[in-house]
């Protein structure tokens, strides 16, 4: 009998003992919605049932069924067959998010989109758009126009950039919609803003060149200015009405060259702002030095799986003002770090290169002393692109490292092992080759 391997793990897995053609199968495929049968109190629930008599869904809403259609296509194996199984699945985290930097590259719609499907396949539910950066802002705003001019020029290396008009992003978040992945887009502020400045000098301190390098933490908006609180709110608002997910990420991190008490007093405002449109503002931990976020500000933790200075404090911060926080520890979940000395994309800043066994063996609830697991929002895998620019070099290191992620975001709590892991990994790289996705 084929086994019945599937990434993430489900909740519970009763092996039937026979096998069927999937195509013969298909067209008696039954789905029920909602269904207390499968856990309804839990939204996004499935449960799957294959025998000789067909294929049965019951899933407690629309996403729970489409999941249940991403673990049936993982079990359709390469000869049609699918084992006759039953299983009753949920997640554990809410939030269960991939994010791809188009700023540092620029990464046209089609690529997104294939990202989005490629995160649809392991359950992931969340696109984190990393749409502002030193080397170019991409989303084209009315009220700014020079943004997606000189704002957009450049890229890592220089040449080219681009940007996403606004018909661009409809189409980006309602082709995620339909994989139930929700946008979560990011205008980072207010360092990583070279791109806006050189655009519109009024925004810093001094005029600045359009950037193609790699360095961070050197450019800041001029925090004491109100044109750049006029420039916070049109840029907010405008994001805001684009959006109809409920969460607008105001980034925060690395503003070396802001001073503690200007960086405090610039997230105050800006939470504040954000807030005010009517979203949930999300920023990277670093937000947390300010004790006046807007309450329920969520925060993204970016150190490492033991924590660097400060970096436990900041985090708890969020939780202590209302919020509660995504993991993403860089030595682990960072998925564009280099898999061994040897990868010749990516960089390897956070504790050195991240091993596939690696991006699996941590339990979220371990990382941040103090953060419990109703603290958690979910996790994210980040993908920076400053050594990457086409969506294959994406995927190439996305995969298989995006699915440890997708299992620790959705499947229960247990020791991670990755010898136990590794035969499921296994049959999803196989699966992977049939879709012709690139992958370690």
């Amino acid at each position: 009998m084929m086994g019945v391997n599937v990434v993430p793990q489900p909740v519970s897995v009763v092996e039937g003992g026979g096998t069927s053609l999937a195509e013969d199968l298909e067209a008696s495929v039954q789905v029920r919605l909602p269904s207390r049968a499968s856990g309804s109190e839990h939204p996004e629930s499935y449960r799957l049932d294959i025998s000789a008599d067909g294929i049965r869904i019951e899933a407690a809403d629309d996403a729970g069924a489409f999941y249940a259609r991403q673990t049936l296509a993982q079990l359709t194996g390469a000869d049609g067959r699918v084992p006759h199984v039953s299983i009753e699945d949920y997640p554990r985290f809410a939030y269960r998010g991939a994010m791809l930097d188009v700023a540092r590259h620029f990464f046209p719609v089609a690529a997104v989109k294939r990202y989005i499907d490629d995160i649809a396949l392991l359950k992931l539910n969340h696109l984190h758009l990393h749409l502002t950066d030193d080397q170019g802002w991409r989303l084209q705003l009315e009220s700014w126009p020079e943004l997606t001019g000189l704002g957009a020029s450049t890229q890592v290396g220089g040449g080219g950039g681009g940007f996403y008009t606004a018909d661009d992003y409809r189409e980006i978040v309602e082709y995620a919609a339909s994989r139930f992945v929700t946008i979560v887009p990011e205008f980072d502020m207010p360092g990583h803003t070279n791109a806006a400045i050189a655009a519109y000098p009024e925004l810093g301190d001094a005029p600045v060149e359009p950037y193609g390098g790699i360095e961070v933490g050197f450019s800041s908006l001029a925090i004491r200015s109100e044109r750049t609180y006029e420039f916070v709110a049109d840029a907010l608002r405008e994001l805001a009405a684009l959006t109809p997910g409920p969460y607008l990420h105001l980034g925060g991190d690395e503003s070396l060259a802001t001073t503690d008490e200007d960086f405090r007093y610039f997230i105050a405002r800006a939470t504040a702002i954000g807030a005010a449109t009517g979203k949930t503002v999300i920023g990277w931990h670093e937000m947390g030095r300010s004790r006046e976020l807007s309450p329920g500000t969520i925060g993204q933790y970016w150190s490492y799986t033991t924590p660097q200075e400060g970096a436990a404090e900041h985090t708890l911060s969020f939780v202590e003002q209302g919020g509660r926080v995504i993991l993403s520890p860089a030595d682990v979940i960072y998925i564009d770090h280099k898999y061994d000395e040897s990868t010749e994309l990516g960089l390897a800043w956070a504790n050195g290169p991240t091993s596939i066994p690696q991006s699996y063996e941590w339990e979220p609830a371990e990382v941040v002393p103090g953060l419990t697991e109703g603290d958690i929002l979910g996790i994210e895998a980040p993908m920076w692109t400053e050594t990457l620019s086409s969506i294959e070099e994406v995927e190439v290191m996305a995969f298989p490292r995006l699915a440890s992620a997708a299992e620790l975001a959705w499947s229960p709590r247990v020791p991670r092992v990755f010898a136990e892991f590794e035969p499921r990994l296994a049959a999803f790289t196989r699966y992977l080759d049939r879709l012709g996705i690139g992958h370690r």
